[in-house]
This record gives C-alpha cells, structure tokens and sequence, in this order.
C-alpha cells in the first residue's frame, strides 16, 4: 500500500539532516533534495529516496518529486528547508551573494511550494513547512540581503496560506533564532554565536506536521532564552 511521502529540502546537513532522521524514525517515507550527494550517502533503506539537485532547478524537481510519487504514492508534506546565509555589510558585499540568496531562498521555496500544491488541493490535504528565521521578523545588523529573503519568506508563507485554507491544506513557518548550522562558516560579515541545535528545530518542525490536519500552527518563533534581539 502506498501512504505518501514528504519532501524534504536542503537535506544533507544540519536542520535539513535532522529532520529527515527525525521523520525516517517516525516511520514516515521521504525524498530528500540536496546538491551535495556524499552528505546524503548515510541515508539509505526503502523509506527513503534521494535526489542530487538544486532546487532552484525545477524541471529537476518535478521530475524528483512525479518518481516519488510513482513510489510512495501521494506528498504528504514538504519542509522547504534548502538556504543559503550569506551575511555582509550593504557598502561592501558582492553583489553576487545578493543573487544567490534570493535564488536559493525565495524562488528555490516558491518552487518547492509550487510543485507541490496541485496535487495537496486535489487531496484536500498536505502541509508544507517553510523555513524563515528570526531575521525575517526583525532586522539585525549585515543582514540586509539575508534578512530581505526571509521577509519574504513569511509575506509569502502567509499569502498562500490564505490561499489554500479552503482546501484544507496547512502552511506553518519556523523561524528559529541562532542556531548552530554551517551556514554561520559561510557567512562574510561577523559570525554569530552558536546556540539552538538542529536537532531543537527538527522537533518542532514534526510538532507542527504531527498535529491534526485541522489544526494549523501558523508559525513559531524560537529562540535560545538569553538571546534578546
């Protein structure tokens, strides 16, 4: 019997590694989408199928997610969790790492949530889990271009969630605050402090998903308890 998938984004590492561990152990099925295929090499079993793309390609991702589809059955879910953090004072970043971010982290998420939602308001069901960041609640100092993605993640995480409510399918958006990832070694402007383990934000990630289809928690915002900002 084939009783879904979910799809799960920047998979090879940190939020992304543990969150497919997370629902592996919960029994749940998964594609996991990652550009790195050697980080994705300890996943294996026949719960689990891979793809090595980048999602900002989407005929890729199609294709990645129809095979899943054709295997598990129908996507359950999708954590659009693939990102990139490239922090940097305005006057001086390349402008390059403005594109790639934007690329990566609004339409690489646009085109996650897009090829997934068809098939969620044909089923009348489906949750999609985006993931934003305290920094697109609040602005912090070298975030400009980081900050502006993930602004956009919660206008458009919301917008669609008005959308599609009426077909009974869930939008949630996780903005966690520092957290340790490797995403703080690939940053050009001054490296934050380590706090919040991928780990923390995989579990609230299947809080959400785990609840009832009924209910949606819109959003949850979390943070280490002596970060101020």
């Amino acid at each position: 019997m084939k009783t879904g998938f979910v799809v799960i984004t920047g998979a090879s590492s940190s939020i992304g590694e543990a969150t497919a561990q997370l629902f592996i152990a919960k029994g749940h099925n998964v594609l996991l989408l990652s550009r790195r295929e050697d980080r994705l090499k300890a996943f294996a079993g026949r719960q689990v199928m891979k793809a090595i793309i980048d999602i900002t390609d989407r005929p890729a991702l199609d294709q990645a997610i129809a095979e899943a589809e054709e295997h598990f059955g129908p996507v359950k879910g999708i954590v659009n969790n693939a990102g990139r953090m490239l922090l940097g004072d305005i006057t001086t970043q390349d402008p390059a790492e403005w594109q790639e971010m934007y690329n990566t982290n609004v339409i690489g998420l646009l085109n996650g949530m897009q090829a997934v939602l068809p098939s969620m308001i044909e089923q009348k069901s489906g949750t999609i889990i985006n993931i934003s960041s305290i920094a697109g609640k609040k602005t912090f100092a070298d975030h400009v271009a980081y900050g502006g993605t993930k602004f956009a993640v919660h206008s458009i995480s919301e917008n669609v969630r008005e959308e599609v409510a009426p077909h009974n399918v869930r939008v949630v958006t996780i903005s966690p605050g520092l957290i340790e990832t490797e995403w703080n070694d690939q940053t050009t402007g001054e490296k934050a402090k380590l706090n919040l383990m991928p780990q923390t934000i995989a579990d609230t990630i299947y809080f959400a998903f785990s609840q009832p289809q009924s209910i949606n928690i819109r959003e949850i915002a979390l943070a280490p308890t002596q970060q101020q900002s």
